[in-house]
């Protein structure tokens, strides 16, 4: 009986309990820029259905994209021009082309962020 009474006082303040708030699907995450660099990235990696892309060698980036691949999230690693910063890329139809449409947040250099945005910005899509 007391068992019956312990479960029951258990599952009601289970029911009590505050629920987390889910993270917003990719496709509405908007960068805030205003927000520390650290803070907002893992903001970004907390993104549900947001997978890393393979590293590739020599590039001081990592990628992480969804599985239709529509969105995508550059984070910056040390060595890369402008780092820290974040990009976001969305895919958009332009022309009959897809390409990537990408905005960011720079925390570091100004000018090594104008040439990691005119890398990317250069890059062939679909």
């Amino acid at each position: 009986m007391r068992a019956h009474a312990l479960i029951a006082i258990l599952l009601t303040g289970q029911a009590c309990a505050p629920t987390a708030t889910p993270a917003p699907p990719p496709s509405v995450f908007k960068l805030d820029c205003s927000r520390p660099y650290h803070a907002l990235s893992a903001e970004v990696l907390a993104l549900p259905d947001l997978k890393p892309a393979p590293g590739s060698p020599g590039e001081p980036y990592r990628y992480y994209a969804t599985p239709d691949g529509t969105l995508a999230f550059v984070l910056t690693e040390p060595g890369a021009p402008g780092h820290p910063a974040i990009i976001r890329q969305v895919a958009a139809r332009k022309d009959g082309a897809t390409v990537m449409e990408n905005t960011g947040c720079p925390y570091g250099d100004q000018k090594g962020f104008d040439q990691l945005m005119a890398y990317l910005g250069g890059l062939k899509t679909r």
